[in-house]
């Protein structure tokens, strides 16, 4: 069953009341240990969040409750503890894959007595790591019918598009939906915020600069922190919680010195300890202001906010309304911002809040099929007991096609007993199923060794690279030395006035058409392609204003990636009637496909970080102009599959998006991208305009929905 109703409408009540009333009739039991229950949530905040609640809430019972947290922050010498004797386990989906599947023989009694899973924040689920997790979620059924269990799952989620579906595709059984959210709670005010025009300053190509989110959210967290109003302010990236931070406790000393220390920064990376002391920080009240990524987006009660603040649109109406929801959990009335970025999307949403306040929340988009996901899962499963015929079906239809691929690569081996592993490594380890890959860089202080925390390898090319500025702490370091090899970068403390943004090259290469419907003489097409990517140089810009001060080479090397991609190419003739000549044509669909990435996040659950774009005015393979838009992830996340089948909605909003825009020749707010490889060159606004009103003017209905099953 799946609870989908809004944020502080009792959800945790919901799937507790069963959980704790099993416990307590399973402490009666005479067979020891009772009932056990396991509790999933995306991170390990939430996880420790929960533990306390149900302390509270079970303090009452005395010892017939149990609960523990048990990720990879438990002490060594806690661990066997809550193997034995917890029968309430709190932990996620990272600890389930690599910690508990593997040693299933030392967890046998919990997992025989395993009557509850429950699934907090399953809306989160998505992409890449949602479709990780829904082979974790098949691994763990198959080791307890193994032990004789045949749990429950019971999923907690923001309002969401289809609720039952998503959470029956992510658990492999039938859902049934709750969506009847009848609780009572506070007037938000929800304002959207655009920041203004600098005036006496000019971008790349003479495009106006706005003041940035980052910026215009310091000034709005440092206000409501002096009237003593309790703020979150969430941001999208690492760098945007820290450089908030510290901007509003610089302002904060002007006003008052002892109101610096009432405000942090929270995100990933940092170490344990640390997060530990920020979360008691903020439950007690010490903290008034927050600068946070999405780990406190997810239901940690953090109950006496009165304001929150989001800096830049998360990518998803579902998160937008997750994250206003964490003010005013007491019932009181509270105040959301939207501040919206310089990029096409948030600019198009500040001018239609229709899109915004008027549209239902996403569906969720994952692929447990994808057969990058789906091989170190059947690698893992073998591992924990060999694979037989009868689990082909559990583990989907892509099953059968895989196995001989991981026989031929020498991965299993095929005997009278099913499919077996061959290696010594654990099989666990060949995938990190948050979608990085590779061994996470260690950022460590070179002149003392101190680690600092950790970067994603897929992310370490473009934000630890020699001479990257990174933000610990608030404080300030420049990366001195990027050692692929052993995934360690050396920094030294400093006080740079500019941050850094790296810059790439992308080229790519069809593999497979899959699918292409005609727009006219255009064609839309899916399929499979191979991008190369390898980043360049990076740029140096002024914190505040973002203007570009210099930019340095780098000799890193290539990355390739297979994935999925959605395209649509144009004829000679359709180039003609939008008076689109070849001067201008590279310009064009490079600004179309900028705007386009911009976009697409309405109507995927995606983040424009999560996927990427190539414009070519004579692509090799369909030997006409081409734009892509593809997955950044191996195998494909769902994201271009649903720009194929929604093309003609997306393009269209895309185009209005560009025409809306207030500015001459292009712009962040329409046609630059934050992340251009080219340096945001050629760009035409114009010629954008034209080009994609006359692919639409042919364009059929959206393609066909995609068959659910």
């Amino acid at each position: 069953m799946v609870v989908a109703t809004g944020t502080a409408s009792g959800k945790s009540l919901a799937y507790l009341a069963p959980v704790l009333s099993a416990l307590v009739d399973g402490a009666q039991a005479p067979n020891g240990r009772g009932a056990t229950t396991l509790y999933l949530a995306p991170t390990k905040a939430l996880a420790a969040d929960q533990r306390r609640a149900v302390r509270d809430l079970a303090a009452p019972l005395g010892n017939a409750v149990r609960p523990a947290v048990y990720d990879g922050d438990t002490p060594v010498e806690e661990r066997e503890w809550v193997r034995q004797y917890a029968n309430h386990v709190l932990t996620n989906p990272d600890m389930l894959h690599r910690g508990i599947l593997p040693a299933h023989p030392r967890w046998s009694s919990f997992l025989r007595a395993l009557r509850y899973v429950v699934i907090d924040e399953c809306h989160t689920y998505r992409g890449v790591f949602g479709s990780h997790v829904a082979q974790v979620l098949r691994r763990l059924r198959r080791l307890c019918a193994r032990y004789g269990s045949q749990p429950v799952f019971l999923l907690a989620s923001a309002t969401a598009s289809d609720p039952a579906a998503a959470a029956s595709r992510l658990t492999g059984v039938p859902v049934i939906e709750i969506t009847d959210d009848a609780s009572p709670r506070g007037e938000v005010v929800f304002a959207l915020w655009e920041p203004p025009l600098l005036t006496e300053l000019r971008g790349e190509k003479g495009a106006p600069v706005r003041r940035t989110a980052t910026a215009e959210t310091a000034d709005l967290l440092t206000d409501l922190v002096v009237q003593g109003v309790r703020t979150v302010a969430f941001v999208r990236s690492r760098r945007g919680a820290e450089l908030i931070s510290v901007i509003t406790q610089e302002r904060l000393a002007e006003v008052d010195r002892s109101l610096p220390r009432r405000v942090a920064a929270y995100r990933g990376g940092y170490l344990p300890e640390e997060r530990r002391a920020l979360e008691r920080a903020l439950h007690s009240g010490e903290l008034l202001g927050l600068a946070a990524t999405t780990a406190l987006e997810l239901g940690v009660d953090v109950s006496g906010l009165d304001a929150v603040l989001i800096t830049g649109y998360p990518g998803t109406r579902a998160s937008l309304w997750q994250q206003a929801g964490r003010a005013g959990r007491s019932g009181q009335g509270a105040l959301a911002v939207l501040v919206a970025r310089d990029d096409p999307l948030d600019t198009y949403l500040v001018h239609h809040p229709e899109a915004l306040f008027r549209q239902p929340v996403e569906a969720t988009v994952l692929d447990p099929d994808n057969p990058y996901v789906l091989a170190p899962h059947l690698c893992a499963a073998a591992e924990e007991l060999p694979l037989t015929e009868a689990d082909l079906e559990l583990f989907g239809p892509t099953t059968e096609e895989l196995l001989p691929q991981l026989e031929a690569a020498k991965l299993l081996r095929r005997r009278a007993s099913g499919w077996h592993w061959t290696r010594r490594e654990r099989a666990s380890d060949l995938t990190d199923i948050r979608g990085g890959g590779g061994r996470p860089v260690q950022i460590v202080e070179a002149s003392t060794g101190r680690l600092l925390g950790t970067v994603d390898e897929s992310a370490a090319h473009t934000t630890v690279h020699e001479g990257a500025v990174h933000l610990h702490q608030g404080r300030t370091y420049l990366v001195q030395h990027l050692d692929l090899e052993g995934s360690a970068a050396l920094v030294e403390a400093a006080d740079p006035p500019f941050s850094t943004t790296a810059r790439d090259t992308t080229s790519i290469s069809i593999l497979e058409t899959e699918t292409e419907i005609p727009w006219g003489s255009a064609r839309l097409c899916f399929g499979s392609v191979e991008v190369t990517n390898q980043v360049v140089s990076y740029l140096r810009r002024k914190l505040i204003t973002g203007e570009v001060l210099g930019e340095a080479k780098l000799d890193l090397p290539p990355r390739t990636l297979r994935t999925r991609a959605v395209w649509w190419t144009v004829t000679e003739d359709q180039l003609d009637e939008a008076r689109i000549n070849p001067e201008i044509l590279g310009g064009a669909l490079h600004a179309a496909e900028h705007a386009s990435i911009g976009m697409l996040p309405l109507f995927a659950t995606c983040d424009r970080w999560d996927i990427g774009g190539v414009s070519v005015p004579l692509h090799p393979d369909t030997l006409l102009p081409t734009v892509f838009v593809y997955d950044g992830h191996p195998g494909g996340a769902g994201f271009a599959e649903r720009a194929f089948h929604t093309a003609r909605a997306w393009l269209t909003a895309t185009r209005d998006a560009i025409a809306a825009c207030e500015c001459e020749a292009g712009c962040p707010s329409c046609i630059q991208s934050p992340k251009c490889g080219n340096g945001n060159d050629p760009l035409h606004k114009r010629g954008a305009i034209r080009l994609l009103t006359r692919l639409l003017s042919e364009s059929p209905q959206d393609a066909p929905a995609p068959d659910p099953s």
